[in-house]
């Protein structure tokens, strides 16, 4: 179907999150000319058999959402591969599913690539504003980083919600499976020449849940270590 949207939310634990983010986006079907193209994907990666139970009775609840379970223990990123996988519609999203990011941008921004004049080309990442100052510090110095690294500018690397036509995706060659999947996205786009639009959207706080990466200073150390490692892992990898 033309102009039709797969949402990919990887998700976890989120107990009362996955609740109020699918009745949002019912709220928003309901409005909307999505109701026959549109699906929304919960993948999650060895989940707790009750959490596991509740997406289930989402999926039978709501007819445009589909679980994706992987008792394999792969990882986060393994997850988004899959559900990319999994998506049948024509244009793939993903965003998280911690309420920081509202569906009603996904929407939007959807909105603007149908009304582009080559749909097809468009790769939509946002810009987060409201985050703490330090969050905001760390994401300008990644993106220095690596684009001197790479050679390529690139900034909010880690900017959610992304969508991107599906034949784009059929073009990348190995992507990883690891933190480094946002960086290779956001690189290839470049390569592939593909128009990159930017939104500004609010990040505020998370309403239930915390982050289980993002929460001190010796956490972001942690996190600072593994880019660089998977940087030079990419570089190797893509110029190889």
């Amino acid at each position: 179907m033309e102009h039709s949207l797969s949402l990919i939310i990887p998700c976890f634990n989120e107990w009362k999150n996955v609740e109020i983010l699918t009745e949002k986006i019912a709220n928003i079907l309901e409005k909307s000319e999505f109701k026959e193209g549109f699906e929304l994907l919960f993948v999650s990666d060895w989940p707790a058999e009750e959490f596991a139970n509740l997406l289930k009775n989402i999926e039978k609840q709501y007819s445009f959402v589909k679980v994706i379970l992987f008792p394999s223990n792969k990882g986060y990123w393994f997850s988004i591969m899959e559900g990319i996988k999994a998506a049948k519609w024509e244009y793939i999203g993903r965003t998280h599913a911690d309420l920081q990011t509202d569906p009603k941008d996904v929407f939007k921004a959807f909105e603007i690539i149908k009304n582009k004049w080559y749909p097809k080309n468009i790769y939509v990442k946002w810009i987060r504003k409201n985050r703490p100052l330090f969050d905001q510090i760390f994401s300008f110095w990644m993106g220095i980083f690596e684009s001197i690294y790479l050679k390529t500018r690139l900034y909010e690397i880690n900017a959610q919600p992304n969508i991107l036509h599906r034949d784009s995706f059929k073009k990348w060659i190995n992507p990883p499976h690891d933190f480094s999947f946002d960086l290779y996205a956001l690189y290839m786009t470049k390569q592939m020449w593909l128009k990159l639009s930017r939104f500004d959207v609010l990040f505020p706080a998370r309403i239930h849940g915390q982050s289980n990466w993002n929460t001190w200073f010796k956490a972001k150390r942690k996190f600072i270590k593994r880019t660089i490692k998977f940087s030079a892992k990419l570089k190797k990898s893509l110029h190889s």
